[in-house]
């Protein structure tokens, strides 16, 4: 982790991957974001998954869900139910980052789905990562809440090609997209969901400081940076960031690092896309997309991939 940071706050726009925000602090901050009205992306993918996970499930009968990222499993509720109520399958596996906050999950999901087998997997998924090998087909693994944008699109592709990795002929990757800024989805709008009034986003944000200074000793000063969010239409994303707000120099371990006034440090990156960009990626990674639904404003996007033989593209 140290070195991870230090690379990261050596770069010319000094960076922090996103992973960092995720102790129990970060990830409850997390589920309140998902609650706010101006953060449409949970509510915009919920209502996706409520109107067609049902028919998606009694068609193609998973066996068993991985979802990557898992957090509170909130809207993997609604494939659980349907899973449960189509009688195709009863093994979960949250993956999250948070090991705390995931196995908590977990419990609440064993008393929730008490004929469901519920294996949390503490997994950072912006590195190789293992699934257990007993899952009964056919296997889904999901990657919700538009996590795809977290990644820069080689990283992405990146993740995506682990994912097709663990995927059979059978089985599916269940993704949730943020669209890009159109006709019925303004910039604003967008820029809005990540700069909520009540202030609950800049807390989350300025908590990977206080995650930083508990675990790798620094002494950085909440109170000197202030949350920033903003929306980069070039690539296609909205940008976080921590401002400095006068000159200093933070120790983290052995190591000193200067912030000039004004100064910004990039805390996540929530990339946008669209159909096409989607299938750049999906086709980069040997998978194409099987089934698609958007809402009517092109707020979201919701689709089923399959896995194909780089021979058949």
């Amino acid at each position: 982790m140290l070195q991870d940071v230090l690379e990261g706050l050596e770069q010319p726009q000094k960076e922090l991957s996103p992973k960092y925000f995720y102790d129990a602090t970060g990830s409850a901050l997390f589920e309140r974001i998902t609650e706010l009205e101006e953060y449409y992306p949970t509510r915009a993918e919920r209502a996706l998954l409520e109107g067609r996970a049902t028919e998606w499930v009694r068609e193609l009968r998973p066996g068993s869900l991985v979802e990557l990222g898992a957090g509170s499993a909130e809207k993997s509720r609604v494939v659980l139910s349907a899973m449960e109520d189509a009688a195709t399958g009863n093994v979960y596996v949250p993956v999250d980052v948070s090991g705390e906050f995931l196995h908590e999950t977990a419990r609440k999901l064993r008393a929730e789905y008490e004929d469901f087998r519920v294996e949390p997997a503490v997994v950072d998924i912006s590195e190789p990562f293992d699934l257990p090998s007993d899952l009964p087909g056919p296997t889904w693994i999901a990657l919700l809440g538009s996590t795809i944008g977290n990644f820069q699109p080689t990283d992405a592709v990146r993740l995506l090609k682990r994912v097709r990795g663990h995927l059979g002929p059978d089985d599916r990757f269940l993704l949730g997209v943020d669209r890009r800024p159109g006709p019925g989805k303004s910039v604003e709008r967008l820029e809005r969901a990540y700069n909520d009034e009540s202030g609950v986003t800049a807390a989350f944000n300025l908590n990977v400081l206080r995650v930083l200074n508990r675990e790798l000793g620094a002494d950085f000063d909440l109170d000197a940076f202030e949350h920033r969010a903003v929306y980069e239409p070039t690539h296609h994303r909205i940008e976080m960031h921590l401002v400095a707000q006068r000159p200093q120099e933070v120790a983290i371990g052995e190591a000193r690092v200067t912030f000039e006034a004004g100064e910004s440090l990039r805390t996540e990156l929530s990339c946008k896309h669209d159909r096409e960009s989607v299938d750049s990626m999906l086709e980069a990674a040997d998978m194409e997309v099987e089934r698609w639904a958007e809402d009517a404003d092109g707020t979201f996007a919701l689709l089923l991939a399959a896995p194909v033989e780089p021979s058949s593209r």
